[in-house]
């Protein structure tokens, strides 16, 4: 029995015991990495360097972009880490850290995807209005809004997580610092508080998600009067990926945080948690730039002049030289 005072690391879930596949677990995540940072950095280049490109649609998936490359950097390299040097020690700072940052960016992150339903369902359902609901001030005010409703989250679910005694050892069955296996260590019927604030704050995030689904019922019925039938299509195509991974993302983080303890199993919760912190950050550059061909022709112009660019260079220093 040990109290908070006395823990100075906490040691988190290895995937594997073996050490084969303690480096296939690191290469995979490796690559999916590798495949989230080149695909929103890609996302985030483009948009910021192309000015056809600065209109709402575009700021807020920039945001996004932004969110998904802070939100899997917080959990992965670490996992990474661990596994490279088969340890599963993470310190209690730095627990706290990674607490607090990863429920910042993933609540951030749903704020913001709802924001972007808004757009679209304003874009398509009242395109005449557009330019007044969304103008470049509320777009500001909006991702602003985002990112501060996340951040006073985290500060009070970090704050009230890490304020109460932990006696049950320092072993989370987790590959990262999530809440509820935090909660599991605690001895203190004060956890209740806790508990309390995660389904207010479940709520809230459920009622986003119905303002999703909602928002793009009314896109879908407004799609269906298209009298163009490849209109429709492209309209479909773009929108149900978009309804899919929000609802997986959404659905999972609610299994995790909601589920009774009686369900809990290691092998169900580090399934369930690489499916709402690890997949969504790897995915959304393919959903939401793949079938926007605006975007993928401003990403062809811009690789085509940065390579005309550098052919240019090379042959002006040969010639110098």
């Amino acid at each position: 029995m040990t109290n908070s005072s006395s823990i100075t690391q906490f040691l988190l879930l290895a995937f594997a015991d073996r050490r084969e596949l303690q480096l296939l677990h690191f290469w995979l995540f490796l690559g999916i990495y590798l495949a989230a940072l080149l695909g929103n950095g890609l996302i985030i280049t483009t948009i910021a360097c192309d000015h056809h490109l600065h209109t709402p649609m575009y700021f807020f998936l920039l945001n996004l972009s932004l969110l998904d490359l802070c939100s899997i950097s917080i959990v992965v390299p670490k996992s990474m880490a661990n596994s490279l040097w088969n340890t599963r020690a993470i310190s209690y700072l730095g627990c706290a850290a990674q607490l607090f940052l990863f429920v910042f960016f993933i609540l951030a992150e749903h704020f913001l995807l709802t924001i972007m339903a808004y757009d679209r369902y304003v874009a398509i359902c009242k395109p005449l209005h557009y330019g007044t609901l969304l103008g470049s001030r509320a777009c500001v005010h909006m991702a602003a809004a985002a990112w501060g409703s996340g951040f006073l989250n985290a500060v009070l679910h970090t704050t009230n997580t890490f304020s109460l005694p932990l006696c049950q050892g320092n072993v989370l069955d987790q590959f990262f610092c999530e809440i509820p296996h935090i909660l599991k260590l605690s001895c203190s019927h004060f956890y209740l508080m806790e508990v309390g604030l995660i389904v207010v704050s479940s709520c809230l995030f459920f009622a986003c998600f119905v303002f999703i689904v909602v928002s793009y019922v009314q896109i879908f019925r407004a799609v269906l009067r298209i009298p163009s039938e490849q209109g429709r299509h492209k309209a479909f195509s773009t929108c149900l990926p978009h309804l899919a991974v929000v609802s997986l993302f959404v659905c999972t983080a609610l299994f995790a945080y909601l589920k009774p303890p009686s369900v809990s199993s290691p092998s169900l919760d580090l399934v369930v948690s690489v499916l709402y912190s690890v997949v969504p950050p790897a995915v959304n550059p393919l959903i939401y730039s793949m079938r926007n061909q605006e975007l993928k022709d401003a990403l062809w112009k811009m690789m085509t002049g940065s390579f005309s660019e550098a052919i240019k260079g090379l042959f002006s220093s040969v010639q110098c030289s």
